[in-house]
């Protein structure tokens, strides 16, 4: 044996490693410690050992949540649960400290201890079905062994040789049952000729005695390791906070409070809006924002109000959210602000200054904004720089003010007479000074708040003094995501995919950059490490890596590329300052998303001032080098676009705070001075990706030649601007950049090829009327150059119209040109490179909500777009048209592309390019917001490939991280076994199988010749589906009524095999209907009028009623012309299950949109499409929904296969089902299962399906 002892830090997860720990959880260690030491005497038993042990880790750790108690024969066990029928998580095996010869060492475990560990390990394997055992631990109270059961299952347990010996010791099978016989012939040899390494984690408890008793507190963070690696997150392995972004909830609603806002449910979906008429305070932001906008008239005064919604109302409410967002954003930045120089200057409470007595109203906040941070502190005002002297000269353009606030109001111009209350559950219930105090002033209230919490740039291994909830810039970027999002489909991604996503795709545009540059042909990323790289050389290739998020949002994803270069840098090797020397005694990582710096101790980096009020020298150099490798990154390989402008606003404030988190003092102002921040704005841009006027492929390399300005004198004004120091330089260099984008805009629309034919059309008119000589005669017969003069006209009408629409359609107001507004990625002679990747999520709106700009996504997006199609479609062909050759692409889009009918186009283009991996997380919740199902494709832009890799994802819970995951259950897929009726991610078995169900069968779709149709959609079911008193009585008062009265089935009635049961009917009311021969039904349905009413074509803003649609208000909403069919005999199929569930219904039965019919009769059919080949073909070729159900659309059951049978066969079949039937007719319950293996085995031979494949149908 191989014995590797490691110190309770080196054991811990990395990532819970740097989670701090509360002060109560340390004294509460501290504690219990003092408390159990003395208890121990060396001589008592061991019990009396154990007891002591158990109440030591109950109260520090266990009591609340987990049993912590003997089992069996086991000394004794954490459980799982609350209580003891959970299963054991770890086993203890103590000894008393006096029994030293039964005791493991760090040099033996060849001693009883050990073996009776392992004799408890297979116990709890075998007796008890236990597969959850996480460790096992020995301990004598003072030292500690503990072994992860991992180790334990794959040494010992699954030892082939080791378990039959157990089993046959156990089954009586050897001279005798005697432990000691397992423990000295099997288990003492077997150990003894073992050659595996054995890690384990050691520790002696006694080495804590003098820190745990030593009143001061200051070394208390040594006890860190100690109490987390007895905690359950580390022993019953519980999953770590794994996302840095998780949303804290209660900071979440009061922030929600304090702006003004609330979050509420709506049609299945969380919605941020503002608080409900009876609910608003005065005193919150919003309010107060939207009463001075109203008050002071200047709301009015805006220039185009049109781009903040469609009414008043929805426009007054974005500009006061807008104004908002941005006052918040800059208080959130200076908190994050705040608590870094506290923590650059020892704790110093004097650098702290958003609180009530520094800043009491809104006009000294403005000051703030503008006289301090805006300025430099030699250019303040005497007063303002004694009074905020430590706050920092930051330089950037987030205290700028806005073009909005300009034009609108500032935030000194709000009421600071105003209060707001303090919410129920506030944090500040736990503050002294606001605990018997009901409301307070605004600003008062929101500094209160935020001093209640941690704010952090990052995770911190350290104890937490005051049990402040840690805040830290993912989590505030979640939230106004949040914010934002609730109106643009957006959807936070969680942090441990934007890390898989970056790290995966940068790492290959990475080497893709080397392989191009160098003539390389590095296969991946380990490849390139292996190469002799120069270091300034491989920098300047790794800082031409364009990235860009075109649906940008929060600026998450463009954080986790900033983190992942950092890394490629240091992974490489090629890490440096400024002088070339390179940070090579530290480790940079990746830890939970966040860029985590760690020195050889594995101890994370700090920026921190010596008592001299300078760092140390090494620290001021890798502080420095972190803080200008993160600016060169931000400024020349990210880039952003976004159509929300507040979306912009919080991307640029992350990418700011990402700076913060390494600003420093400068050398050259005797440390007293912050670096200022440099001007990233400029690559976060607004505007809607999708649209553009100028395409990306034109020839313009003549337009540049026509300027008075060149393309280098615009690529050096934007490097120029992100490097300018002063407000002058910048709003100076951005009209410069304003006026270049200008005359470059207005030289490509009068090349524009329309501008040039209608000028050809107009000079061919005028001539059209010149058609007489000088001696009065016609040189062309009049009727033609009448005829003529009228084509033409139309002609220049048509262009006219096509020009007018491009120039004055709302639409296009926000259109970005990617033609020029990055010059990062055009060449010297002005055409369009593309990005090296495109990375993103972008939003998922559905087609309805795409009406006034469907007819230019379909001249746009010729490739992908139909008349269903979700936007996020448009978005992967847009991803891929702004990427370069051989770049790379990945997105997390919904899985439906790949099944659905508006994915059709979509998946025929894929097919032509180099698909490089999918990843579907079928039904499993990766958004907290809502129910959507998605995957990662990632694709390379090149021709396609033979196979491509997918994996289907069952589990959000990964033990070595996602990337491991993947790679441990990824399979191929071959390129040409894609179907454009949709797309199944099977292994080749599957796919082998499936090939071979087609071939010996008809689908049903063709089998019934189409007869496939969804069941009614009404449109508001409230209305038209109605009970069995409804029905009596409207029939009652109208015998006419009862001819439109159906029996009717929701989804959830239809059971397998079972015969209806009518609990509902439906007023069918159908397209051309004499409402007036029913008038009972009309008066009945008047109750719901507003409700029913068709939702006008042209309409703006909410409506109350029914979709658009040319049916009546009484009408239901589908014109179903297939309406005959429902009153025939059919089968009806479910369409939300987890197995088939069909039925036969011959009683007329109409049926909702959540059921589709099959016009057929046939048990035959019925049979079929119940079995379990069936069920196989579903799971691989339908969406699938959460909870393990499956989507059964008309699309995918038209897929079923239905095999070719002699009459003989069927007959056989239909008596199976009719024998079902009859058993389900008098008892629902009945257990039918025989019988329906029957019908199983009979279909598994009509398609002469062999063991194996029969095997792979049943899971097996």
């Amino acid at each position: 044996m191989q014995l590797t002892a490691r110190t309770p830090a080196k054991s811990l997860d990395r990532v819970y490693a740097l989670q701090p720990a509360t002060r109560d959880q340390i004294e509460r260690l501290k504690t219990s410690y003092l408390k159990l030491l003395p208890l121990i005497n060396e001589k008592e038993s061991e019990e009396n050992v154990k007891d002591h042990l158990m109440d030591f880790l109950k109260e520090v750790y266990y009591r609340d949540a987990h049993v912590v108690a003997p089992k069996g024969k086991t000394d004794f066990v954490i459980h799982l649960g609350k209580d003891a029928t959970t299963q054991a998580g770890v086993l203890f095996e103590v000894k008393r400290p006096a029994n030293k010869g039964e005791m493991i060492t760090r040099q033996n475990l060849n001693v009883k201890a050990f073996h009776e560990l392992l004799l408890y390990y297979f116990q709890e394997r075998q007796r008890s079905q236990n597969s959850d055992i996480r460790h096992c631990v020995i301990t004598n109270v003072f030292e500690w062994f503990i072994f992860d059961a991992a180790l334990i299952d794959r040494l010992f347990y699954r030892n082939a040789h080791l378990t039959k010996e157990y089993k046959a010791w156990a089954t009586g099978q050897k001279v005798s049952k005697n432990n000691d016989l397992f423990y000295n012939e099997i288990i003492k040899p077997f150990l003894a000729e073992l050659t595996a390494e054995i890690p384990f984690t050691y520790f002696d408890i006694r080495d804590y005695q003098k820190i745990v008793a030593d009143a001061d507190k200051v070394n208390d963070k040594a006890l860190l390791s100690l109490y987390k690696i007895l905690s359950p997150t580390h022993l019953l392995k519980l999953p770590t906070a794994t996302d840095s972004n998780r949303l804290n909830p209660k900071f979440y609603s009061e922030l929600l409070h304090l702006i003004g806002l609330e979050e509420v449910k709506e049609g299945g979906k969380k919605v941020i809006r503002r608080k409900e008429a009876g609910k608003r305070d005065e005193g919150s932001l919003l309010e107060n924002t939207l009463i001075e906008l109203d008050s002071s008239g200047k709301f009015y005064q805006l220039h185009d109000r049109s781009q903040y919604g469609a009414t008043t109302d929805e426009q007054l409410f974005s500009v006061a959210l807008e104004l908002c967002i941005t006052w918040v954003n800059r208080i959130l930045f200076l908190k994050l602000l705040e608590s870094q120089l506290v923590k650059y200057h020892g704790g110093n409470k004097d650098y702290t200054f958003l609180n009530r007595e520094t800043i009491p109203d809104f006009d000294e906040l403005n000051k703030l904004f503008f006289r301090v941070l805006a300025r430099k502190p030699s250019e303040r005002q005497a007063s303002i720089q004694t009074k905020f002297g430590r706050v920092p000269y930051l330089n950037s353009s987030l205290f700028e003010t806005t073009e909005l606030e300009n034009d609108s109001i500032g935030v000194n111009q709000l009421d600071n007479g105003l209060t707001l209350p303090i919410l129920r559950n506030s944090v500040l219930s736990d503050n002294p000074a606001y605990k018997n105090t009901k409301e307070v002033s605004t600003l008062a209230y929101l500094f209160a708040f935020l001093d209640a919490y941690d704010f952090a740039s990052e995770s911190r291994e350290e104890i937490q003094e005051k049990n402040r909830t840690l805040i830290n810039a993912s989590v505030l970027g979640l939230i106004f995501e949040k914010i934002n999002g609730y109106k643009d489909g957006s959807f936070y991604t969680p942090g441990f995919i934007t890390e898989y996503m970056c790290r995966e795709t940068i790492r290959k545009a990475v080497v893709q950059k080397f392989n191009d540059a160098k003539g390389w042909d590095c296969k991946d990323f380990a490849n390139l490490e292996n190469k002799d790289l120069d270091r300034a050389e491989a920098n300047t290739l790794i800082n031409e890596v364009r990235i860009c998020d075109p649906a940008v949002g929060s600026g998450h994803f463009l954080v986790s590329a900033l983190n992942e270069l950092i890394a490629v840098k240091s992974d490489l090797g090629i890490l440096q300052d400024a002088t070339g020397k390179r940070i090579k005694d530290y480790t940079v990582s990746i830890l939970n998303d966040e860029l985590i710096v760690q020195d050889e101790d594995e101890t994370p980096f700090q920026y921190v001032l010596q008592a001299t009020g300078k760092p140390t020298a090494e620290r001021q150099r890798v502080q420095k080098t972190l803080f200008h490798e993160k600016q060169t990154i931000i400024e020349n390989c990210l880039f952003g676009v976004d159509i929300n402008p507040n979306s912009v606003k919080i991307c640029r404030l992350r990418l700011w705070i990402e700076l913060l988190k390494n600003a420093y003092y400068t050398d050259e102002s005797g440390f007293m001075e912050l670096e200022t921040l440099p001007n990233i704005d400029i690559n976060i841009k607004q505007g809607n990706s999708l649209l553009s006027k100028f395409s990306l492929t034109e020839d313009l390399s003549d337009v540049f030649k026509k300027q008075k300005f060149s393309l280098r004198t615009y690529k050096d004004a934007v490097t120029a601007y992100k490097d300018a120091k002063t407000k002058d330089a910048k709003a100076e260099l951005q009209r410069f950049i304003n006026e270049i984008k200008s005359q470059f805009r207005e030289t490509v629309i009068n090349r524009d090829p329309r501008r040039k034919k209608l000028a050809t059309l107009r000079g061919q008119r005028m001539l059209l009327d010149n058609n007489v000589d000088v001696f009065g005669n016609f040189i062309k017969d009049p009727k033609l150059v009448a005829a003529e003069i009228t084509r033409t006209e139309k002609l220049i009408e048509q262009i006219e119209n096509e020009i007018a629409d491009i120039e004055n359609n709302a639409l296009y107001r926000g259109s970005f040109e990617w033609r020029f507004e990055f010059p990062e990625i055009l060449n010297e002679k002005g055409d369009f490179i593309g990005f090296d990747a495109i990375i993103g999520n972008p939003p998922y709106i559905r087609q309805e909500e795409l009406v006034e700009s469907k007819t230019l996504l379909k001249k746009d997006f010729p490739k992908t777009y139909t008349g269903t199609a979700d936007l996020y479609v448009m978005f992967v062909e847009h991803g891929l048209r702004i990427l370069r050759p051989k770049g790379h692409f990945v997105f997390i889009i919904p899985n439906k592309w790949m099944r659905a009918g508006y994915g059709l186009n979509l998946r025929k283009w894929l097919k032509t390019l180099a698909i490089e991996q999918i990843a579907d997380f079928g039904d499993l919740p990766v958004f907290d917001e809502a129910i959507t199902y998605p995957s990662i494709l990632s694709v390379r832009n090149a021709p396609a490939s033979e196979l491509f890799q997918a994996v289907m994802i069952d589990t959000l819970n990964y033990t070595n991280g996602l990337t491991t995951y993947i790679q441990a259950n990824r399979f191929d897929i071959l390129n040409e076994s894609l179907q454009d009726e949709g797309w199944q991610l099977t292994n080749v078995a599957k796919l082998q199988l499936i090939a071979k169900l087609r071939v010996g069968s008809k689908t049903l779709g063709d089998y019934m010749d189409g007869k496939i149709y969804r069941g009614v959609l009404t449109g508001l079911n409230e209305a038209f589906v109605i009970d069995r008193a409804t029905k009596d009585q409207l029939i009652a008062e109208n015998p006419s009524s009862a001819e439109i009265i159906k029996p009717f089935l929701a989804g959830r009635d239809v059971k397998r095999y079972q015969t209806p049961i009518i609990e509902k009917y439906i007023i069918f009311t159908r397209r051309g209907i004499c409402i007036n021969e029913y008038p009972a039904i009309l008066n009945y349905l008047e109750s719901f009028k507003e409700r029913l009413m068709p939702c006008p074509k042209d309409w703006k803003g909410e409506w109350k009623g029914r979709k658009q649609g040319t049916y009546k208000w009484y009408e239901i909403q589908d014109a179903v012309d297939y309406y005959k069919e429902f009153e025939s005999s059919k089968i009806v199929v479910p369409a939300i299950i987890k197995r088939p569930s069909n039925l036969l219904d011959t009683s007329g039965c109409y049926s909702n949109d959540k059921t589709t019919i099959v016009a057929t009769d046939s048990k035959f059919v019925l049979g079929i499409m119940n079995c379990k080949v069936t069920d196989f073909v579903m799971q691989q070729i339908s969406s699938t929904k959460q909870g393990g159900y499956f989507e059964y659309k008309p699309v995918y059951i038209s897929q079923i296969p239905i095999p070719y049978a002699i009459d003989f066969r069927k007959k056989q079949i239909e008596k199976l089902v009719t024998e079902i039937q009859l058993a389900k007719s008098v008892d629902s319950t009945a257990d039918t299962s025989a019988l329906e293996a029957e019908i199983d085995q009979l279909v598994y031979g009509l398609y002469g399906l062999t063991e194996e494949e029969i095997a792979v149908i049943e899971g097996k």
